[in-house]
């Protein structure tokens, strides 16, 4: 056994960071499809891609880009 303390791959800091932005990211989708309406098309495609891109980006950045590697060979 050795003495070195985990490093993960984040500081604690840059983590909640991070989680507040995409957290941040996803309640303002969230928020902007609470304005999704049915009654017409100008009226609801607006809030409904905003609201469907901003919920997607809040995911699928975390996942792919900033989350650890698939690497087997570390």
């Amino acid at each position: 056994m050795s003495n070195e303390r985990y490093q993960g791959e984040n500081s604690l800091g840059q983590s909640i960071i991070l989680f507040v932005i995409f957290f941040g990211l996803f309640l303002g989708g969230i928020f902007a499809l609470s304005f999704w309406s049915l009654e017409s098309f100008a009226h609801a495609f607006v809030p409904g891609a905003l609201g469907l891109g901003l919920c997607f980006l809040a995911l699928v950045i975390p996942m792919t880009w900033i989350g650890r590697s698939n690497s087997a060979g570390e």
